[in-house]
């Protein structure tokens, strides 16, 4: 045997006898413990060495993995998601022009049997994106187009855009849409002379179980209160004509000349009171409640948008407010 492995054969005894001195001192239950605390220091040296950036997980990755990719975060001015339906749809609103007055029009409250009313806000916010430049500097529009998601997509069976080859051809399915997913009539559900109970033409429907009692209501509330708009247009059908909101109190100036306004470049007939029979809860009354002006616009029918008639309409609004 050559000195070498003479030496190396020492080397393993004496690492031997050190291992087995070393239980004989503290015990081979203590020895787990020893391991288990190098095996931990060892680790914490390990990721101290190789730690160069946080890791973070990325929005909107589809795998959802990890990436040392720093997030920007967006902000999309664009749209707001004012809030929640019952089925937790989004309720939304698209805003156009950046200036200090905003002008608020809203569409269907009523879901899918006014399926026509978001149809048109549709197509608004088309001309919009279209032509930046019709709107006044010192002007903000906003757009809700479907204020009740829910009962829009009972009829459509769609979230979003949709063609009027998607709106069911049942009649029952499309009143069933006027309705939000708790089956109450979002436009008697706000705080001006709301009852439990409220009148749809002759049928009796509901009005919620308290006041804004409803999420989407609650997402309209917030939104108006928080923001505080300049003038409201909502659109309804189907009775043809201009309505003025008021609450208990006389129409206000201001909402006088927004009817008379609208209606006038629309060529619908202008109206100073909503009388084909007696409305509790209603948004656009609830608005002029909180001093602000605002109108019932009511297409003529339930399946034409009235592109044209509108879009003068808003033309009009635009014009008078940016002065």
């Amino acid at each position: 045997m050559s000195d070498v492995e003479i030496k190396f054969k020492k080397s393993q005894f004496n690492l031997k006898q050190t291992f087995a001195n070393l239980c004989y001192y503290i015990g081979m239950k203590n020895i787990i413990i020893v391991i288990g605390i190098i095996i931990v220091i060892a680790g914490a040296f390990y990721f101290l060495s190789t730690k160069d950036e946080p890791v973070v997980v990325t929005p909107g990755n589809p795998q959802n993995t990890a990436t040392t990719t720093p997030i920007v975060p967006v902000v999309d001015t664009t749209k707001t998601v004012m809030g929640y339906s019952v089925e937790n749809r989004n309720i939304l609103a698209y805003h156009y022009g950046t200036g200090s007055k905003e002008i608020v029009f809203v569409g269907g409250i009523h879901g899918g049997y006014e399926w026509n009313t978001t149809l048109l806000a549709y197509e608004l916010m088309d001309y919009l994106t279209a032509n930046p430049d019709a709107i006044p500097e010192n002007i903000r529009i906003t757009i809700i187009p479907v204020l009740n998601p829910d009962g829009l997509y009972k009829v459509t069976g769609k979230e979003g855009r949709f063609e009027k080859t998607d709106v069911s051809s049942s009649r029952e399915t499309v009143i069933a849409g006027r309705y939000n997913a708790n089956n109450v009539d979002l436009g008697r559900n706000f705080d001006c002379d709301w009852q439990t109970k409220g009148v749809w033409q002759k049928t009796t429907v509901s009005g919620g179980t308290a006041v804004f009692s409803e999420p989407e209501s609650i997402a309209f509330k917030n939104y108006i209160e928080t923001q505080n708009p300049t003038a409201s247009v909502v659109w309804y059908s189907s009775a043809g004509g201009v309505f003025s909101s008021s609450c208990g109190s006389p129409v206000s100036v201001k909402t006088k000349a927004l009817t008379d306004l609208y209606a006038k470049a629309s060529g619908y007939k202008a109206y100073s009171t909503f009388d084909f029979y007696k409305t509790s809860g209603d948004l656009v009354n609830w608005l002029a409640k909180k001093n602000i002006p605002a109108i019932s616009v009511l297409l003529t029918t339930h399946e034409n948008t009235e592109f044209s008639k509108n879009l003068a309409g808003m033309k009009a609004v635009l014009v008078e407010y940016s002065k």
